[in-house]
């Protein structure tokens, strides 16, 4: 990374680099060797967070195209279309899906690919296969395995780990087994089972600095405080639908109103009967937002048709008056959500 920009020290010159979003890097690389070779570099990215210039980029992937992911940049309303996720599993899905270290994880999950003869997923309902797509050198690696094949089952970070619990294994069982994974050593070990498991999908949520379980269908939450003490289970009552955790406070989207969720208070923020026949849609939290994204215009009884949407809307709640706008589509994805989460770069 010699000479980077004439006149001034390197350690000076990437910190310049640093400054620029991370959209651009692509047309920085072409200026020179040393440049590219700064761009690709860790220390670029230990600058931005040194002198704050780092970016919050929403990832998502959806049925169509397979496998592909996008980065949405919000402040500039654009969206970044990722290497395909090398997988082996075709219309890989029902994975979990988190980013810690600055990397993007995807990890089990199986195929949505089905046979149309035998009903079978591709040969595969579960795996343990764990992918990372590494934003500094823009390719995706595999990491050791998960010790349990898992799909539909609960993923988060706490306190730099990934959790995973729950979900259903390669024989279509439900399964209890939690296990954590530590990024740095690339290693899984066995954490304490959930208490119970249920036979539907469930997804996990990080609130107050807790791991929150959810079956569908269950009023009951099981909560993971540090993986010594175990799970305990709670009863708070919470409304079912599309939740988003936003600036630490949980939001959910039933009978056409996003409620605010504070244990077993609830307060209506706004209407959503916009999105009734839509289905198959992400709804996520970003900074004071709650983004909707993709899914499909469902058939009702006047129209058979199904409609796959590129659509992102997004709902401020952080000021007095909740107000809904749309943002750029997807320009590549659209259709079910597969996977959505955030990462910081």
């Amino acid at each position: 990374m010699s000479g980077l920009i004439e006149g001034l020290p390197d350690a000076v010159a990437l910190r310049c680099l640093a400054r620029v979003p991370f959209y651009l890097h692509p047309k920085l690389e072409i200026v020179s060797h040393s440049w590219r070779a700064a761009i690709r570099s860790p220390e670029l990215f230990r600058a931005r967070q040194e002198i704050g210039s780092t970016e919050e980029l929403l990832c998502v992937c959806a049925f169509d195209p397979e496998n592909l992911w996008q980065m949405y940049d919000s402040l500039r309303d654009l969206w970044i279309t990722l290497p395909v996720l090398p997988s082996k599993v075709r219309h890989l899905a029902h994975f979990g899906v988190v980013s810690t270290g600055g990397k993007l994880f995807v990890l089990g999950g199986g195929s949505e690919d089905v046979d149309p003869l035998t009903g079978d997923q591709d040969g595969s309902f579960a795996t343990n296969e764990v992918w990372s797509y590494d934003p500094v050198v823009r390719r995706w690696a595999q990491h050791a395995s998960m010790i349990l094949p898992r799909a539909m089952f609960a993923c988060c970070v706490l306190e730099g780990k990934i959790i995973v619990a729950g979900g259903f294994t390669s024989c279509r069982k439900s399964i209890s087994q939690a296990e954590m994974y530590d990024h740095e050593k690339d290693v899984w070990i066995p954490i304490p089972d959930l208490h119970c498991t249920h036979n539907s999908a469930c997804t996990g949520l990080v609130i107050g600095g807790k791991v929150h379980v959810l079956h569908k269908g269950l009023s009951k939450v099981q909560v993971l405080d540090n993986v010594c003490s175990g799970w305990t289970v709670e009863d708070y009552g919470w409304l079912q639908g599309p939740m988003a955790v936003v600036q630490g406070a949980l939001y959910v989207m039933s009978h056409g109103l996003i409620f605010k969720q504070e244990k077993e208070v609830r307060k209506v923020v706004t209407s959503s009967s916009e999105f009734r026949r839509r289905i198959g849609f992400a709804m996520t939290g970003v900074r004071d937002e709650i983004y909707v994204i993709g899914g499909v215009i469902g058939p009702d009884r006047f129209n058979w048709d199904i409609k796959p949407m590129s659509d992102v809307d997004i709902l401020t709640v952080g000021g007095d008056r909740p107000t809904w706008r749309q943002a750029a589509p997807m320009t590549m994805c659209r259709g079910t959500i597969f996977g959505c989460t955030q990462l910081r770069i």
